[in-house]
């Protein structure tokens, strides 16, 4: 059994807490403290596919299995450092900020148009697009790659588009359309910002 302390909690979501693998500084684990299993099995079956399909994980967390901790269950995941070593943060924190003071807009969104086309590529569902589940990853102090952490899967009755890319890629355009609209919208106080969206819209 894996032991951990509350201080290595790194965050809170809606029906799991993410904390600091104890043992290996490289993965987390996430355990449900709210609601059931369904949404972990549903999402644990869909990483399984995934890596049957053996896809490229560059652009997404790998999931590592499950094991026993002191708080319940566990499942582990890759969890994804920047280059200095520091845990890497949300798209939503950086579009936060007020100015470009720790990365380049431009620069994050050439790596959400890499993600997109990564996620057409492998035709990876995902239950939707929110910025505080796709993490900036910094590869240097100019350079950096985008990466999902959570909200994967299909959660549709007859997960066709799972198995069909071309229904798949419709699925993903769609939702990714959903995606630029909404951060557009969310982000429009952020002047630095806003006319970097507006080219992610039309790429």
């Amino acid at each position: 059994m894996i032991n951990i302390q509350p201080a290595d909690l790194i965050g809170t979501g809606v029906h799991r807490k993410c904390y600091i693998h104890p043992e290996n500084a490289d993965q987390c684990i996430k355990i449900v403290y709210r609601g059931g299993q369904a949404e972990t099995i549903r999402e644990q079956k869909y990483y399984r596919y995934l890596s049957q399909k053996g896809i490229s994980w560059e652009m997404l967390a790998q999931f590592h299995g499950n094991i026993e901790t002191n708080f319940g269950t566990g499942a582990v995941f890759d969890l994804v450092r920047d280059y200095d070593g520091s845990i890497s943060k949300t798209l939503d924190t950086y579009f936060n900020l007020t100015d470009e003071t720790t990365v380049s807009y431009s620069n994050v969104i050439q790596c959400l148009y890499e993600l997109k086309h990564y996620l057409l590529e492998y035709n990876i569902i995902t239950m939707a697009f929110k910025p505080k589940n796709i993490l900036y990853k910094r590869l240097s102090q100019t350079t950096g790659r985008c990466v999902i952490i959570d909200n994967i899967g299909n959660s549709d009755f007859i997960p066709i588009c799972t198995y069909n890319k071309f229904l798949g890629n419709k699925k993903i355009l769609r939702k990714w359309k959903r995606f630029e609209k909404a951060l557009s919208k969310e982000y429009l106080n952020n002047a630095d910002l806003k006319h970097i969206l507006l080219q992610l819209r039309q790429a």
